[in-house]
Order: C-alpha cells, then structure tokens, then sequence
C-alpha cells in the first residue's frame, strides 16, 4: 500500500521541543496577558483568556507550525479605543471581535493573505512605531500612580500634573520594574524571562511599599458566554464596521509579519490564508466569551522557536499552560501594583517602535524615512486605518511615479543601436529623418501620462517618419492606448507618417476597440522593425524625387 505524503496534522516528532517551547513561551505571555489586558480596560483576566483562546485555536488551525498567538500591542490599543467608545458595553464591545474575527476567516476563504503582505515597509514601520508610541504615552501617568482615561492627546496632556505629583511608592515600583526588564541579563532571561522576573520583584516590592494602585480581586473559574449584539442604530453600527475592519487587517498584518520572522528562524515556509482563518477562529471564539482580541506575537513566537517549539502542539500547550495558571493562581494576581503593568507595557512599547530602522533611515531613500514619518503621525493623532490608506497610497503613487521616469528614460531614439547592418545604414543615410521609438515593455500609466510630451521633445523638427516598436510591449491599458493616440494624432497635425511594427493581436483589438488606430492606417503596420525602416526611407525618397 502506498504511503501517502500529506503532512500529519498533528506533527509528533518534536514533542520533547514542542513541550518546553510552549511551556516557556506561556511563561512569556503570562505578565504580558495581564498587562494588555489591564491596558485595554476589560481588566486582566480579559487578557489572559484571550491567549488562551487565540494562542490555542490559531495554533490548531493555522498555517504557521511555531506561531504563538495572543493579545499584541497593536490589537489593544485599537480594541481600548473600542471599548471607550461604545462604553464599555460587553455585547457590543465583543460583537467587534467577533466581526473581526469572521472578516479574517474571510479573508482567509477568498486568499487575501497574500496580497495583505504587500503593504510596503516604510508602512509598516510607521504605523507599528507610532501604535508603540500610544502605548508608551498611555502607561506614562500610571507609572507615577495615576490613571488615565481617553484617546493619546489627553493622556499626553495628563502627563505633566503625573510628573509633579507623582504616587511615591508606584513611582519607584514603576522605576524598578523598568530596570528590571531593560537591563535583565540574558543569560538569566534563559530561565526566568525579563518580564516575568520584573512582574515578580515589582510584586514582591509593593508588599514592602504599600500604597501604590493595585489590580484588585480578580475573577477566577471559567469565563462566561458573552453573547454578541449588533445594533441598528447607524453611527454605533458604523463604529462597530469600521473597528471590526480595523481589527482584522491589523491582526492579519501583525500575524503575518510575525509568520515571515518564524519562516526566517525555522526554514520553512507558511500558509497565509491558512494563518488567517486560524487567527480569525481563535478571535471570533475570544470574543464570544469575552476576551480581548489578538494575533500572532513575534517575541513569544521568537521564544517558542529558541527553546525548541516547532509545531502547533507548542502554541496549544502554550495555552494550555495559561488556562492552569487562571484556575489556580488567579487570587494572587490581585496584588499586581498598575505600575509595574505601566513599566512592562512601556517596554512593550520601545521594543515595537522600528528603532533599527530609525538609525540607518538617514542612510537611506529621503522619501521612505518622509512617508515613515507622516504615518507614524497619523497613527498617533488621527487614526490607524487613515494612516495605513495614505502610506498605501503614497507608497503606491512614489513606486509608480519611479517606474514611470525609467520607463520614459529607456523610450527614445535607437539610431544609436539598430537591430541590423542594413536599419543601421538607412538610419545613418536617413540624417535624423527616421526616429524610431521603442517601447521596450509594458507602460505603467505613470509613464503614460507623459509619453506623448516626451516624444513630442524627442523628434527632431526635420524628422518625416516616426516608427513606434511595439514588439515588446506585450499589453497595453487604456492610459497607454491614450498616448499612442496622441502621438499619432501630434505627427499626422505635423505632417509626419507613422509607422508601426511588431504589434501583436491583443494590442491591435484595443487600439482599435478604442478608436485609436484611425491615425495608424493598415498600410504602415508591418511585421519587423527593419520592414518599417525600409517603408519609410522608401517614402521618404518618393518625396524627394517628386519634389525635384
């Protein structure tokens, strides 16, 4: 019987990898789940239900074996921003994720993934550098022990009063915590990770400090059945799309990045759209029972892959691992200090910000570190969304407008290199009569838009024919069929034929579906390039005998 080659399902040949890979990563995610969660202000337990749920069933079914999934950066601060907006109403606030989550299955059923990863990295850097800004200037008052309600401009706003009347005991909590988990040697971090080492001694600190904000009780058991709401009223509903969309391109993108990094470290290679149904599972099923939304995390994937995780058995375990630590250690979270959350959250918030990038922007291309720039802004002052659909476009028109100048830098006069002895000697006996212009390719309509101009300053005035090579140009848009039109109609206005050659069916059918070839009669269509050189050095002698 023949052995079938389809990989398992369930790959069981890592088990010993898989189990400390996941054991350390739910290490990993534990300070970093109550930490998003507190921050998203469905309060902690919100956090480490969403690891379990996402970091589970995106492991399951998803398309990337080392992944670990759960609550990001990015996806809470778009989700806090959820949650303030609709007030903090459980059916409508979840029935987001919910959304959200569908709208990535989908994404992943009709095969978006691989075009959500063409989002240039100028993009990326912007919006990833400016989400980790918000994140900082959101924990910055907490940090002094005070807290922080509303969008970036009023939590930067609040910074200042923080500053002058600061919360003593949450201050030097906050400030060790930061030390802590910048300055964590990294031969410790092997056994006790920075931020659970910071979460620890921060804790162990207010016990001798007292009076710096706490976490307070915190719920334990099973988390209950929210079910989701979805109303009809235009502007709340309006609200919900859009963040729903927000979410699910986001988490895409975030997880698809982290993908990317996983491939690099592990020699593999994922399936998108399988990623993004299995995050789009994992997220529908967090919000059905009220935890925050997440995606794939690169630092927990990057821990999970260094220790020996190689397939979905180390995210699940992952999971599984945060699911004891709910059920049996909940009650001692209550003693978490905020600012110790505040002081990993603003780490968090560093590490996300492209400082790598930043570096070296100055030696690179002006426009990229311009376009960086404006969506960094944007994401921090306005909105995530704007900001990914202007970098998009600009990056889209700046790409267009450097193909376009290349393009019309290689359209010009071939005199200089024929395609044969014989072209070469009538273009030469020719004086400048003969211009031959060859497209050399396919025509962005960038490059277009400016064609007839550049022709037009091309020919010399005493030139009688023009001699368009289309045998390149395999395809031709409505903007390229426009310019060839003008540049038939600029020579017959000026009394020079044109000729064409090398033009393929498909090009001719639009040319003339459009009109186009009224200035382009059937006589001065020929086959070669050489033929059309020979017509019209032929014509152009006919005029001068005719003329004697």
């Amino acid at each position: 019987m023949a052995s079938s080659n389809k990989p398992k399902f369930f790959d069981l040949s890592n088990m010993r990898g898989d189990i400390y890979g996941g054991l350390t990563a739910g290490i990993v995610a534990l300070p970093l789940a109550l930490a998003f969660g507190e921050a998203s202000g469905v309060g902690p337990i919100a956090g480490l239900w969403g690891a379990i749920f996402v970091g589970f069933f995106a492991s399951l079914f998803g398309g990337t074996g080392s992944q670990i999934s759960g609550p990001t950066g990015p996806m809470v601060v778009v989700f806090a921003g959820v949650y303030a907006t609709l007030q903090g109403d459980p059916a409508l606030v979840f029935g987001v994720v919910v959304m959200a989550g569908v709208m990535q299955i989908l994404l992943g059923v009709f095969k978006f993934g691989q075009y959500i990863r063409l989002v240039p990295y100028p993009v990326i850097s912007g919006f990833m550098s400016g989400i980790g800004c918000i994140i900082i200037s959101l924990q910055f008052a907490r940090l002094f022990g005070h807290e922080t309600q509303g969008d970036v401009i009023a939590a930067l706003a609040a910074i200042p009063a923080a500053v002058l009347s600061p919360n003593v005991p949450a201050l030097i909590i906050g400030a060790v915590t930061l030390g802590v988990i910048f300055f964590w040697p990294a031969k410790f971090g092997k056994w006790v990770p920075g931020a659970l080492a910071a979460l620890m001694i921060g804790t162990l600190l207010s016990l001798a400090l007292p009076g710096a904000p706490v976490l307070g009780d915190i719920p334990t058991g099973l988390p209950q059945f929210v079910l989701p709401s979805f109303t009809l009223e235009q502007s709340i509903l309006l609200v919900m799309v859009k963040s729903a969309i927000i979410l699910a391109l986001l988490g895409a993108i975030d997880s698809l990045l982290t993908s990317l990094v996983a491939d690099n470290m592990t020699r593999t290679r994922h399936n998108s759209d399988r990623e993004l149904i299995g995050q789009g599972i994992g997220n529908s099923l967090a919000g059905l029972f009220g935890a925050i939304p997440g995606a794939g995390a690169t630092m927990r994937t990057v821990v999970n892959i260094r220790t020996g995780g190689a397939t979905k058995i180390s995210g699940m375990l992952h999971s599984g691992i945060l699911v004891a630590i709910v059920l049996a250690l909940g009650p001692l979270a209550s003693q978490i200090p905020h600012a110790v959350l505040a002081g990993i959250l603003i780490k968090v918030g560093y590490d996300i910000i492209d400082i790598t990038y930043l570096k070296r922007s100055h030696k690179g291309p002006r426009w990229d570190l311009a376009l960086m720039a404006i969506v960094l802004g944007l994401t921090v002052f306005v909105d995530l969304i704007v900001a990914v659909g202007v970098g998009v476009t600009l990056a889209a028109l700046a790409f267009v407008k450097r193909l376009a100048d290349l393009q019309l830098a290689s359209i010009g006069q071939t005199e200089a290199a024929p395609t044969t002895p014989e072209e070469e000697t009538i273009l030469d006996e020719a004086k400048g009569q003969i211009t031959v212009f060859d497209f050399g390719g396919p025509l962005s309509f960038g490059a277009a838009a400016d064609l007839g101009h550049q022709v037009r300053e091309s020919v010399p005035e005493h030139t009688s024919a023009i001699i368009l090579d289309f045998e390149r140009l395999a395809f031709i848009d409505v903007s390229a069929a426009r310019a060839v039109d003008t540049i038939a109609s600029d020579a017959k206005a000026a009394g020079k034929t044109v000729y064409i050659c090398g033009m393929n069916k498909d090009v001719a059918e639009v040319l003339s579906g459009l009109g186009i070839d009224n200035c382009l009669p059937l006589h001065t269509r020929y086959d070669t390039r050489l033929e059309a050189v020979r017509a019209a050095d032929a014509e152009i002698h006919m005029v001068a005998t005719a003329a004697e």
